[in-house]
């Protein structure tokens, strides 16, 4: 039986929806705080991201190209969640993020990977 409780996948959700929001993407502490320092990204666009470039870049310009829908956590294992959503927009993509919490912290993003949409299914 997996140790990761309701609250749990709903933390994480409410911690990704932190990451759309343009006020908080705007804050690189915040962002830091989110990521955990081996976070890794493969974005939309094909590039590679760190947590450095990351959050240089949401600061930079935090804007968000679309509104984040059916988020789905799934527990993996005791301290992993994979959570998969999806951004509508004119820049719409498929999301997958996995959240891990490792002793004595909070959950943070290890991997994130956006692929282009332009569809619903």
């Amino acid at each position: 039986m997996s140790m990761v409780e309701n609250e749990d996948l709903v933390e994480v959700v409410r911690r990704e929806q932190q990451l759309l929001d343009p006020t908080i993407r705007g804050s690189g502490q915040r962002v830091r705080e989110l990521l955990h320092p081996d976070f890794v990204e493969y974005g939309a666009s094909g590039r590679t991201w760190d947590r450095a470039t990351v959050s240089a870049a949401l600061s930079a310009n935090p804007r968000v190209s679309g509104k984040g829908t059916d988020f789905l956590p799934i527990a993996l294992a005791d301290n992993v969640i994979l959570l998969t959503y999806r951004i509508e927009g004119t820049a719409g993509s498929l999301r997958s993020s996995i959240w891990v919490k490792d002793s004595g912290s909070d959950w943070r993003i290890r991997f994130h990977q956006g692929t282009r949409s332009t569809a619903k299914e």
